[in-house]
């Protein structure tokens, strides 16, 4: 990955509190051309630094009331790959990642209740080939949801 200059790091910190923000008021904020601040966000997409855009949607607004974290102990981890293609085929899982630690995987899901928490769990996650156990932690609460912070060098 391409290293990044203040010049970017100060553009992905208004747009990480905003990224509705519009081009103009970043421009304005870090004393540059509109076409500039246009530039630099592109590169930054094309380069991997900025991942995507978009809206978050609040899982319970549309029924989704259960967030639970599973974690998932593989046959041997060399089935990573298999099982994931297996799981991406399942809507619900919203997060998967490869860990060390007690668990091959885990993987954070939304349920609409219990009973489908329940047939997602026994039905799909414990049938998928190569997984030979699972352990469910249901979270009652979000506290804290934010980005990585973005430091300019001068407040290092």
């Amino acid at each position: 990955m391409e290293k990044i200059d203040n010049l970017d790091k100060k553009i992905l910190k208004i747009l990480s509190k905003n990224a509705r923000t519009p081009f103009k008021d970043v421009a304005i904020e870090c004393n540059v051309s509109r076409a500039a601040i246009h530039q630099r966000v592109q590169h930054l997409v094309e380069n991997g630094v900025i991942t995507g855009s978009g809206f978050d949607i609040n899982p319970k607004s549309i029924g989704y009331s259960t967030c639970t974290y599973v974690g998932l102990t593989l046959e041997r981890g060399s089935m990573y790959r298999k099982v994931v293609d297996k799981l991406y085929q399942i809507p619900e899982i919203v997060e998967c990642h490869f860990t060390t630690g007690p668990y091959t995987m885990l993987v954070k899901l939304y349920a609409r209740d219990n009973e489908q928490l329940m047939d997602l769990i026994n039905g799909k996650l414990q049938s998928t080939p190569g997984v030979i156990a699972t352990e469910t932690l249901i979270s009652l609460e979000q506290s804290i949801k934010r980005d990585v912070p973005v430091r300019l060098e001068e407040e290092d």
